[in-house]
């Protein structure tokens, strides 16, 4: 017999793929609408209390499922820290490329909604997992400066995706290694403050603020050749 006839992730995952095809042009509210009515509602509600909120939010939280699948299946697996996040945050945009659309939709829902606590969590949630798919075992001060760096590059790459119409999205993976080599110049500086001055709290304040100055506004470089 089935031990896990039923559960309500399976449900959720029911239910998410009924809402897709939907939530790409009509949005996740009309989507949600559209398969209440199509499965039991009552039990609907149970699954995601918040109705079409939750059910993105789930959404967002299987693309993170499946990037761990992905990167799990990497042949030959990546070796250094930099390429293993590079695979990292690939994988977590090519796991929703047919998806794009509702993914865009499910971030405006959730700022539309005021939920950005909740959209927060899940990048967090996503970063984390990336560290620990790759090894990371850190538990001091690293443990929170890592996630947020990776956020950093996460979410400006993520926007940048949103809105990438080159062939394979070559822009932005162009665009993802340069936020990488951003983060590496980073910690170098901040390897050099520590040498240059023992007490370097202050001096890494400042780094730490030019480097979040450093993701705004990026663009292509002029003289890249066309295609």
């Amino acid at each position: 017999m089935q031990q896990d006839s039923f559960s309500l992730d399976g449900f959720r995952r029911r239910l998410l793929a009924d809402a897709l095809p939907h939530a790409g042009e009509a949005g996740w509210t009309a989507a949600w609408e559209r398969v209440v009515e199509a499965h039991d509602p009552d039990l609907a509600a149970i699954a995601c209390p918040d109705g079409a909120r939750d059910l993105a939010l789930f959404f967002l939280a299987e693309g993170n499922r499946r990037m761990l699948d992905a990167m799990a299946s990497l042949d030959p697996p990546p070796t250094r820290i930099r390429d293993k996040i590079r695979a990292a945050v690939r994988a977590r945009l090519e796991v929703d490329a047919p998806h794009r659309a509702a993914m865009r939709n499910a971030f405006t829902l959730l700022a539309g909604r005021a939920a950005p606590a909740a959209a927060i969590g899940n990048l967090y949630a996503c970063c984390d997992a990336i560290w620990r798919g790759i090894g990371d075992t850190s538990q001091d001060f690293n443990f929170y400066t890592k996630r947020g760096i990776l956020s950093l590059v996460l979410a400006s790459t993520t926007l940048f995706w949103l809105n990438d119409d080159s062939d394979g999205q070559e822009a932005t993976w162009r665009f993802l290694d340069r936020r990488i080599d951003n983060v590496m110049a980073f910690e170098a500086c901040k390897a050099k403050a520590r040498e240059w001055k023992k007490d370097a709290s202050p001096l890494e304040d400042f780094l730490a603020a030019l480097g979040r100055f450093r993701y705004a506004g990026d663009r292509e470089p002029t003289n890249a050749n066309p295609s």
